[in-house]
């Protein structure tokens, strides 16, 4: 299968997959192992890596240097900060190598963003326009809209859509408003 003639992959990128979607752009030192799928009008950095089995979202901005792992699973219009990395084993060890199908599976959902630096420990789902801060280690699943921070990352707070915090009300400045579906779901817009 040929790749639209719109992909861009940079002359010392390595992009060994052609389920590559149209607009998007790989950059200098990436490496796409064949077996990844990158959506449509995606922007992938130097130095990132996207292993066999990954699938990422249309309009999904891979920032330089970072990780993505077999079973690992990015919506659309998802962020992924510098030198960010995602894990797909819960206990690897050399001597005892595991199949594939033995990784954890990790999702995050549409319009998430994850900060620089971030850890993501496999097994877990970040849920919708959640926002994961820089150098933040998740191990557990973050709710949808919830701002969470540290290590282990905790909420601290909400995210609107446009990226803003949300105040006690969550009733955003941009006008977007939400109600709490539970601690567990997170937010749901109104």
């Amino acid at each position: 299968m040929a790749r639209h003639p719109s992909v861009f992959v940079h002359e010392k990128a390595l992009c060994e997959s052609d389920e590559v979607g149209e607009g998007t752009r790989v950059w200098a030192f990436a490496h796409v192992m064949k077996g990844a799928r990158l959506g449509a009008h995606c922007n992938v950095g130097d130095h990132a890596f996207i292993e066999s089995g990954a699938v990422i979202g249309d309009r999904v901005t891979v920032k330089n240097c970072v990780l993505v792992w077999d079973k690992v699973t990015v919506e659309d219009e998802v962020f992924l900060g510098p030198n960010m990395v995602f894990t797909n084993d819960m206990n690897p060890r050399v001597a005892f190598k595991k199949a594939p199908e033995q990784f954890l599976p990790t999702k995050v959902k549409r319009g998430a963003s994850i900060g620089a630096n971030a850890t993501i420990v496999c097994g877990v789902t970040i849920g919708e326009q959640a926002f994961v801060g820089a150098g933040s280690v998740v191990i557990r699943d973050v709710p949808a809209h919830a701002l969470v921070v540290g290590n282990p990352a905790r909420r601290i707070g909400w995210m609107c859509e446009c990226g803003g915090k949300l105040p006690a009300s969550l009733k955003c400045r941009c006008g977007r408003a939400f109600r709490l579906a539970s601690e567990r779901e997170g937010l749901v817009p109104l």
